[in-house]
């Protein structure tokens, strides 16, 4: 039986203390694109408070189904990270973030740790539905989650503030059912 963290390209995997020196590297978290797609530029963090936060986030425990893990390749390198938040168990509803760094995207690791994370919540938690948003201005995410089969479900303006100009928040959906429909269609 192959492990439900396994996909065809990636694994997922809690983060850990040494990811510090790895995925979470200090000097690298100053001024990324990954940073700029996102609202998560900050002010310069020391090596020692990343640390602090790295240990911190490594020793979380899963709570109401919240969780964050390191998307590795087959190689064993990490190249990204997804997350699970605004879990309702009662209503049976998500979302999720991701981030792969630049050089992974377009070479199907972030389709591959979506299904992963998808399969466990609709198939294992009884989740029934996974809401997510992505920036006006992050047109790569928006064509990948409608050629997923992710349904454009509305738009709230003027959201986030980067470089300079105010972009809008636009949200997508997906149910278990329409995944099972994608998975006959595809036989993934």
């Amino acid at each position: 039986m192959r492990s439900i963290w396994k996909g065809e390209k990636v694994k997922l995997r809690p983060i850990e203390i040494n990811d510090i020196e790895g995925y979470f590297n200090v000097e690298e978290e100053l001024d990324t694109d990954l940073q700029r797609m996102g609202d998560i530029i900050r002010f310069p963090m020391s090596k020692d408070k990343m640390k602090e936060r790295i240990e911190k986030m490594a020793n979380r425990t899963p709570e109401n189904d919240e969780y964050q893990w390191i998307i590795e390749d087959s190689k064993g390198n990490a190249v990204g990270d997804i997350n699970t938040y605004l879990c309702n168990s009662r209503n049976g509803t998500f979302s999720y973030g991701i981030a792969l760094k630049k050089e992974y995207w377009g070479k199907g690791y972030a389709l591959d740790a979506i299904k992963i994370v998808l399969r466990f919540y609709f198939r294992e938690l009884r989740y029934q539905k996974v809401t997510i948003f992505v920036y006006s201005f992050n047109n790569n995410s928006i064509r990948f989650h409608k050629k997923f089969g992710f349904k454009e479900e509305g738009r709230i303006r003027n959201m986030i503030y980067t470089n300079g100009e105010y972009y809008d928040n636009i949200y997508f959906g997906l149910t278990k059912k329409e995944l099972n429909m994608i998975d006959k269609k595809n036989e993934l």
